[in-house]
């Protein structure tokens, strides 16, 4: 459901008096402007609460009714429906009460009896106002809470895989750890290879994959600074961000060799660097993975910008296209959509194109993927950027 719609669905007012005749003049002066729904005592209004919660907005209670009083009433909604926004309607509108409607109840406003129609009015507005725009904060909340979720987990999917592969290298050179020989000079180290060089070559590894971990922590860590209030606004040329990947990223062997950039159009990147930066590390990795083993591997990341005729403005975008095997169609068509992967044997788990998908989508972009079994496959990253950045001031 759009966020707008959920935001506005409950729009209800519940008025509850065990008065029938003050309930039916209630929902004839008000059901003009307003969705009034009535209840009779506090337990008749819990059970409509229970049942249609969804639709209810606003809750106001007379003080004194048989039974349960309106205290108890606003005490209960506190408690299992606190979105509601509340108000009490009494005669008897005493200081102890009023202190306890407010304190106990949290009501917003004390209305007195009998109701004076232009003062409710402009109440029932304030309160709808009111829990519109509580509803709208924390529907903000929650998108921004599931939103870092998915982006922690996804992080920690994303260091599991290089720093597993460090944890190895160490144990590989630890394994090879000899007892000093005989006679040897203090502090002396000896380590058998089966190849020369390889134990040098791990340790390179390993520092390779433990820069691209701190490169990644030392972005979300920037990102939360950004985060505080009075923080300049930080922002990254495409061309930055592609040399940053390049300089960063754990290539194993000789992958780098493989991968190559071209400049037609820079651009600023708009939206945060930590996400972007994560994405280009996604589809980056998916490529290589695609092309090992493949004769005469290539990946390009390209820069540029296609003219939109309809609305006479550059679309500016990210591309990076490999040489690899292609994406069969079933999967193609599911990409970006499902969490679907064909290297569940190695740790894949399909949620890395969805995440990117949703990544792009805050930011006001899209991803594009084509391919044909045996012909590669491009995936394509449209942007709306901040503004067009020349080539001197991508390179300052």
């Amino acid at each position: 459901m759009p966020l707008s719609d959920s935001v506005h669905q409950a729009q209800a007012v519940l008025f509850v008096d065990d008065e029938p005749q003050a309930c039916k003049w209630f929902a004839r002066t008000f059901g003009r402007e307003f969705v009034v729904l009535t209840a009779p005592g506090v337990d008749e209004a819990l059970a409509l609460l229970r049942e249609r919660a969804g639709e209810i907005a606003v809750v106001v209670t007379d003080y004194r009714m048989p039974g349960r009083n309106g205290l108890d009433l606003l005490r209960a909604v506190q408690r299992d429906f606190r979105q509601l926004v509340r108000l009490l309607a009494s005669a008897h509108a005493e200081k102890d009460v009023a202190i306890a409607a407010v304190n106990e109840g949290k009501v917003l406003r004390i209305l007195e009896k009998p109701l004076d129609e232009v003062a409710t009015s402009e109440a029932l507005r304030e309160a709808l106002a009111l829990y519109r725009a509580q509803a709208l904060e924390r529907a903000l909340n929650d998108g921004r809470i599931a939103a870092t979720r998915e982006t922690l987990g996804f992080l920690a999917h994303e260091l599991n895989t290089p720093l597993a592969t460090v944890r190895g290298y160490v144990r590989a050179v630890a394994a090879r750890h000899q007892p000093a020989a005989p006679g040897a000079p203090p502090g002396t180290v000896q380590f058998v290879e089966d190849n020369p060089g390889e134990l040098m070559a791990a340790l390179e590894a390993a520092e390779r994959r433990a820069l691209y971990c701190q490169s990644l922590v030392s972005t979300f860590v920037q990102s939360a600074r950004d985060a505080y209030r009075g923080a300049p606004v930080q922002t990254v040329s495409a061309s930055g961000l592609v040399k940053a990947l390049l300089d960063e990223f754990p290539f194993e062997h000789d992958e780098s060799s493989w991968v190559s950039s071209r400049t037609a159009q820079d651009f600023m990147l708009p939206g945060r660097r930590d996400l972007l930066y994560l994405v280009m590390c996604t589809l980056t990795k998916n490529a290589l993975q695609a092309l090992r083993g493949r004769p005469a591997p290539s990946l390009l990341v390209e820069l540029g910008a296609t003219q939109d005729g309809s609305a006479g403005a550059a679309r500016f975008w990210m591309r990076f296209a490999d040489n690899g095997p292609g994406i069969a169609p079933d999967v193609l068509a599911r990409l970006t959509r499902e969490p679907v992967t064909t290297r569940s044997e190695s740790g894949g788990n399909g949620m890395g194109l969805m995440f990117c998908q949703r990544v792009m989508q805050s930011i006001g972009g899209a991803i594009e993927i084509d391919s044909h079994l045996g012909h590669g496959a491009i995936v394509t990253l449209y942007f709306q950027p901040i503004h067009n950045a020349t080539h001197a001031e991508a390179r300052a």
